[in-house]
C-alpha cells in the first residue's frame, strides 16, 4: 500500500455496504474477495481482506489410489449414491 485511504459508507436497508472507490484501491480489493468482519470485546469493528486465491492447487502432486477417477462426473456424487 502507498497511502492510507478513509472514507464511510451508509448502511443500506438491507444491510449491505459498497466498498468506497478509494479504499478498493488502496486495498486491493478485487471481484470474488472476501471481506472478514470482526467485532472484539470492546465493540470494536474490524473488516479484513481475504483475498480469493487462484490454482491453490496447482502445486500439489497427483496421488496414485489405484482407481480411475473422473473429477468432471465424480464432483457431483453424492456421499453414498454411486
Amino acid at each position: 500500500m502507498s497511502q492510507e485511504a478513509e472514507d464511510e459508507t451508509m448502511v443500506n436497508e438491507s444491510y449491505s455496504v459498497t466498498v468506497p472507490a478509494a479504499v478498493r484501491r488502496e486495498a486491493g480489493v478485487e471481484a470474488g474477495d472476501k471481506l472478514r468482519w470482526r467485532v472484539d470485546e470492546c465493540g470494536e469493528l474490524s473488516v479484513k481482506l481475504v483475498k480469493q486465491r487462484h490454482g491453490a492447487f496447482a502445486a500439489l502432486e497427483p496421488v496414485d489410489i489405484d482407481e480411475t477417477t473422473n473429477a468432471a462426473e465424480d464432483h457431483d456424487l453424492v456421499a453414498g449414491e454411486y
